[in-house]
C-alpha cells in the first residue's frame, strides 16, 4: 500500500500540502488530478525521496521498486531493444553472472532465478512494448542516437514498462504519443500487475485505464473510487451541496446578527442577544467552494465561402523524389470537422502540410477558394515562440498599428490575462504557451484550421473549453490528436491515412480503437477458408528470436551439465563424511537434466514453428 500520512510541504513559503492523507491499495491504478501548479509533480518527487517532507510521512511496501520516466533516453549507440532490456537490472546482472560463474551451486541459483523472472522471454516482451509505442522491428535494432527527443521519450517509457516496478509513476505519458500509442498504453496499463499512479489531462485515459482518482485540492488529497467521469459527477454534486450549505449558513448568520444589532441595547432582550452572540462565535464556518476559473478560447469568425473550400483530385505529394501520398481525392467544405487517423509515419503530417500549402503537389491538382485563409497549429510551433518576448509583443508583431487595448482583449479571449500578457514567454506554463500559439494560428480568422496535437500541455478544463470553441467555430477543422475525447466530441468525419493514400473511414472511433487493440491478437479460424496467409515479417522475426533464445538456453544448460558432471566425477566428493554433499550435487544434476530435456523440447517446437512459417 502507498500511504500518505498527514504530509506537509511548501515551495518558497507557499504550502502545497498541509496535513494531507490518503491510501492507495496495492495493485490499484489511480489518476492524480488537480489544478496546474497544485503540486502533482512535486508529490511524485516526494515519493521518489528527491524532496524532504516538512511533516508527516510517505510509506511504501517493504522493498518496493519505484519507477517512472524522468527524462529522455540519451542518444547513444545502443539499440532501442538493448536499451529497454537493460532496464531490468536484475536480469542483466544475472545474465552477466551466468557467463562467469564457476560455482555449480551458484550457477543453479542463477538459472533458477532467471527462470522465475521469465528472463528467456524478455526480448519478445521488450519488442512487444516497443512495437506498441510505435517502433517497428527494424527501428528497434537502430541506435538511440538515430531518433529525436520525443521518440527517445517513448523509449524511456518502454524501458520503465519493461522493468515493471512495483509502483509505477507516470507524468503526462501521452504528451509524446500519437493516438495509436496512447490507446495501446491505455490497454497496457489496465492490465499492469502492480500499482500505477498517473498524472494526466487525457480524459479517455483517466476513464479507461484507472479505477480511482486521487484529487489534489486545497492542499489536501482525496481518493475517489471510479474513473474520471464518475469523479467529475461526484465533485459537481459535492460543490453544489457545499455551496448550498454555505448560502444557508450565511442567511442564518445574518439573521442572528440582525437580532443582536437590534436588541443588544435593550435590557429586556440582553440575555437573548448575548445567547445569539455565543451562537455566532461557536458557528463553524462553511466555506463556499471557489469558483472554477473559466477557461476560454475565442476563435474569430470567418466570412462564409462557397463550397468546396478545398478540392483535391488525383493528387500526390512527398519530399524531394520520395512520394509519400498519392491518389488523393478529397473535398473539404467550410462546415467540416475531420479527424485524421493512421499510425505514425503513414503521412498524417504530410497531408496536413499539403493542405496548408507547406508542401507542393507532385501530381494531380489541389484547388482552393481564392479567398481561403488557413490557420495551422503544430506542437513544434510552441517551442518556436520567442522566449524573451511577451505574448503582447508576439501579437503586436503580427498586428502593427492595432490599438493595444484591442490586442489585450484578443489575448484575454484565449485565457491570457493582463499578468500573462506582460510575462516573458520563457516564464509561461506549457498550457499558456499553447494558448498563445493557438491565438497566433487563428489571428486571421481562418476558414480552415489545421490542428496537430493541440491539447498537449492543456489541462482538462482547457481541453473542454477547446471542444466548446471548436464546436462553435464557423470554419472547417482538421484534427490530428491522441485525445480520443476531443476527437469524439468535435469530429464528424474520419479520414484514414494508410498505405500511401487517404480514404474516408466509415466506422466510428470506438470501432477504430477496437481494431487497433485487436491487431496483435490471433484471428479466429473461419470455415471454408483457403490455407492461412503467410506470417508477417514481424512474426517471422519473433519466431527466429524464440529459436535463438531456446538454443542459447540449451547451450547454457549443457554447460551446467558438463560442470556438474565434472564435479560428480571427482573422487574427493565421495570420501568419508561427504555422502550428504554428494547427494546434493547428484540432485542438482538431476534437476539440470530435467531442465535440459524441457529446453530441448521447447527448442524443437520453436524450430518447427519457424519451418512452418517459412514454407
Amino acid at each position: 500500500m502507498l500511504k500518505f500520512n498527514d504530509i506537509s510541504y511548501s515551495v518558497e513559503g507557499r504550502p502545497l500540502f498541509e496535513g494531507a492523507s490518503a491510501s492507495i491499495p496495492e495493485g490499484h491504478k489511480v489518476g492524480l488530478v488537480g489544478a496546474n501548479g497544485a503540486g502533482k509533480t512535486t508529490l511524485f518527487r516526494l515519493i521518489y525521496n528527491e524532496l524532504v517532507l516538512e511533516g508527516g510521512s510517505i510509506t511504501l511496501p517493504s522493498k518496493a521498486r519505484i519507477g517512472g520516466v524522468s527524462q529522455e533516453v540519451p542518444g547513444s549507440d545502443v539499440s532501442l531493444l538493448d536499451t529497454v532490456l537493460a532496464a531490468d537490472t536484475e536480469r542483466a546482472a544475472l545474465l552477466a553472472e551466468a557467463e562467469t560463474a564457476t560455482d555449480p551451486n551458484r550457477i543453479a541459483e542463477v538459472q533458477t532465478r532467471l527462470a522465475d523472472i521469465d528472463a528467456w522471454s524478455a526480448e519478445g516482451r521488450a519488442s512487444s512494448i516497443l512495437k506498441g509505442l510505435g517502433f517497428d522491428a527494424a527501428e528497434q535494432l537502430q541506435p538511440c542516437s538515430a531518433f529525436s527527443g520525443g521518440w527517445r521519450m517513448r523509449v524511456a517509457l518502454a524501458a520503465v514498462l519493461f522493468a515493471a516496478p512495483d509502483v509505477l509513476l507516470l507524468d503526462e505519458p501521452t504528451n509524446y504519443l500519437d493516438l495509436e500509442g496512447a490507446l495501446w498504453l491505455e490497454a497496457y496499463l489496465a492490465k499492469y500487475p502492480h500499482t500505477v499512479v498517473i498524472i494526466s489531462h487525457d480524459r479517455g485515459l483517466l476513464n479507461r485505464a484507472v479505477g480511482a482518482i486521487l484529487h489534489l485540492e486545497a492542499r489536501k488529497l482525496t481518493l475517489y473510487q471510479g474513473p474520471y467521469d464518475q469523479f467529475a459527477r461526484q465533485r459537481a454534486a459535492q460543490r453544489a451541496l457545499q455551496a448550498a450549505a454555505a448560502k444557508k449558513q450565511d442567511a442564518r448568520r445574518e439573521h442572528l446578527q440582525a437580532f443582536v444589532d437590534r436588541f443588544k441595547a435593550k435590557a429586556s432582550k440582553a440575555k437573548q442577544a448575548q445567547s445569539r452572540v455565543k451562537m455566532l462565535e461557536k458557528m463553524e464556518t462553511i466555506t463556499a467552494p471557489e469558483d472554477v476559473a473559466k477557461r476560454v478560447f475565442t476563435f474569430p469568425k470567418p466570412e462564409e465561402l462557397s463550397p468546396p473550400i478545398v478540392n483535391v483530385e488525383q493528387a500526390a505529394t512527398g519530399y524531394g523524389e520520395t512520394i509519400v501520398l498519392s491518389k488523393l481525392n478529397l473535398r473539404i467544405d467550410q462546415d467540416d470537422r475531420i479527424a485524421l487517423l493512421g499510425k505514425n509515419g503513414q503521412g498524417k503530417s504530410t497531408l496536413s502540410k499539403l493542405l496548408s500549402g507547406r508542401l507542393e503537389v507532385k501530381g494531380g491538382r489541389v484547388t482552393q477558394s481564392s479567398k481561403l485563409r488557413i490557420g495551422f497549429f503544430a506542437q513544434h510551433q510552441v517551442d518556436e515562440l520567442f522566449i524573451d518576448e511577451t505574448p503582447l509583443q508576439h501579437i503586436q508583431a503580427q498586428r502593427p498599428g492595432v490599438l493595444q487595448s484591442k490586442l489585450r482583449a484578443q489575448l484575454a479571449g484565449f485565457g491570457l490575462g493582463p499578468d500573462q500578457a506582460e510575462t516573458e514567454v520563457g516564464r509561461l506554463s506549457g498550457g499558456q504557451k499553447a494558448r498563445l500559439s493557438l491565438l497566433l494560428a487563428t489571428l486571421d480568422a481562418p476558414h480552415l484550421l489545421i490542428l496537430d496535437e493541440p491539447t498537449n500541455h492543456l489541462d482538462i478544463e482547457s481541453r473542454e473549453a477547446l471542444v466548446e470553441a471548436l464546436t462553435a467555430y464557423t470554419g472547417a477543422v482538421i484534427l490530428v490528436s491522441h485525445d480520443m475525447h476531443l476527437l469524439s466530441m468535435v469530429a464528424d468525419r474520419l479520414w484514414l491515412v494508410k498505405d500511401g493514400t487517404v480514404r474516408p473511414y466509415e466506422e466510428d472511433l470506438d470501432a477504430y480503437r477496437k481494431m487497433l487493440l485487436s491487431v496483435d491478437k490471433p484471428a479466429k479460424p473461419q470455415a471454408g477458408k483457403a490455407k492461412p496467409k503467410r506470417p508477417s515479417k514481424d512474426a517471422v522475426q519473433a519466431l527466429r528470436a524464440d529459436v535463438r533464445k531456446s538454443e542459447e538456453r540449451v547451450t547454457k544448460l549443457n554447460d551446467m551439465r558438463d560442470k556438474l558432471a565434472t564435479k560428480l566425477a571427482d573422487p574427493a566428493l565421495y570420501e568419508d563424511g561427504k555422502a550428504g554433499e554428494a547427494e546434493v550435487w547428484q540432485k542438482k544434476y538431476a534437476e539440470v537434466m530435467n531442465a535440459l530435456d524441457r529446453a530441448e523440447a521447447l527448442w524443437m517446437a520453436a524450430e518447427d514453428k519457424l519451418e512452418k512459417a517459412l514454407r
